[in-house]
């Protein structure tokens, strides 16, 4: 089995979704110890955004880019392979501002590529990336699940889906910022959650 963690917090040490993340990442090895993980930490090894360079890089054949062009390809591809290579993966996410991170916003846009992640056909768009489970451990100062207020899963779960990945589960973790006995509870809240859903 290979696991793909993603960790989607500007800071590289001390965030809770990675703490979130890490004790799912901990249940999955101790079921399976000869496992492989893999770990992308999108605070100490940021991807570029989207722009107009990244755009002509990757709207220009393979065979007539410039070396600059396959530089920048080359960046998205091998963030699609590894998601491709995964059995499993696990999104770290903590909530800046009601929305995803920008970090996971660079990971979004650069693993949503036509006919490789996804295609449209005469029925309408089909995702290619398949047969995956996914965990999404979901870090929050407040407390937003249930309510208008909670963008992410609506998000995730339709961006996930588009490209093929259904079978996800939400971890929540809320209260952080609340005072320290909320942390603490948010901690074992999700701890709670991540035992009950992995088992």
């Amino acid at each position: 089995m290979n696991i793909l963690q993603i960790n989607a917090s500007a800071r590289s040490e001390g965030a809770n979704s990675t703490r979130v993340a890490n004790a799912i990442v901990e249940r999955l090895l101790a079921a399976s110890p000869t496992a492989q993980l893999t770990i992308r930490d999108l605070a100490t090894n940021p991807h570029p955004v989207l722009d107009e360079a990244a755009l002509g890089a990757l709207f220009t054949p393979a065979d007539k880019r410039t070396p600059a062009q396959a530089a920048r390809a080359a960046l998205d591809d091998a963030l699609i392979a590894e998601l491709q290579a995964a059995d499993v993966l696990v999104l770290g996410v903590p909530m800046y501002n009601f929305g995803i991170p920008v970090q996971l916003k660079t990971w979004v846009d650069a693993v949503a590529r036509a006919g490789v992640t996804f295609r449209y056909t005469e029925n309408g768009p089909e995702g290619l990336v398949k047969g995956k489970k996914v965990y999404v451990a979901l870090a929050r100062g407040g407390r937003y699940r249930g309510t208008e207020l909670d963008s992410q899963v609506p998000h995730l779960k339709a961006f996930l889906g588009f490209l093929g990945m259904t079978d996800v589960e939400f971890i929540f973790a809320e209260g952080f910022s609340m005072g320290p006995d909320a942390a603490q509870q948010a901690m074992a809240d999700a701890e709670a959650e991540i035992a009950q859903v992995l088992g």
